[in-house]
Parts: structure tokens; C-alpha cells; sequence
């Protein structure tokens, strides 16, 4: 179950949550329904929406619903992360780990 300071956006709503109209840096994940490694992140971004309350906006947004936001920022996998600050896209990251040994 999702949190309820989590922010559910679509392709046209994106402008108007982006997050340029925060005032507060927003994290928004592009995640997919099906996607078993968005499953295994949920949960953190529950934690991180409720840890950061007030300090950070958090943002999901279904890929399969909505086409136009990931192929206009060029994203290619998910779980995506990007963190957007005064309406700026300030850091773009895959949430696919790899083990370093």
C-alpha cells in the first residue's frame, strides 16, 4: 500500500506537480505495475515520503499509463528515480543496483 504523502501523477498533470510549481525538491519514480524490481522499491519510497514529510515531495507515475513524460526524458527502464529541483530535472538514476564486489 502506498503512502498517502506519495503523489500519484500522469502524463498530464506531470507539469503542474513537477514539480516546477514546488517549492521543495520533489523525487518522482517511473514505475511499472508489473515491474517486480518498482514492487521491491515501494516500500522504500514509502519510508523516504514519510522520513522527509515537508522536505521532499514524492512522485509515482505508472509508465504503462502514461508514455509521454519517460519518452520525453529519454528513459529506457524502470524503476527509474529523478529528482527535480525548482522545476529542474537535478538528477536522473536507473534503480537498478549491481553488486560490487
Amino acid at each position: 500500500m502506498s503512502s498517502d504523502l506519495i503523489k500519484h501523477v500522469s502524463d498530464a498533470s506531470f507539469e503542474k506537480r513537477r514539480l516546477g510549481q514546488s517549492d521543495k525538491p520533489v523525487a518522482g519514480g517511473l514505475l511499472g505495475e508489473w515491474c517486480g524490481p518498482c514492487k521491491m522499491i515501494a516500500p522504500i519510497l514509502d519510508e523516504v515520503s514519510k522520513d522527509y514529510d515537508g522536505r521532499l515531495q514524492v512522485a509515482k507515475m505508472n509508465v504503462d499509463e502514461n508514455r509521454d513524460v519517460p519518452a520525453k526524458f529519454g528513459i529506457r527502464g524502470i524503476p527509474t528515480l529523478m529528482l527535480f529541483k525548482g522545476g529542474q530535472l537535478a538528477a536522473p538514476r536507473s534503480a537498478r543496483c549491481q553488486n560490487r564486489s
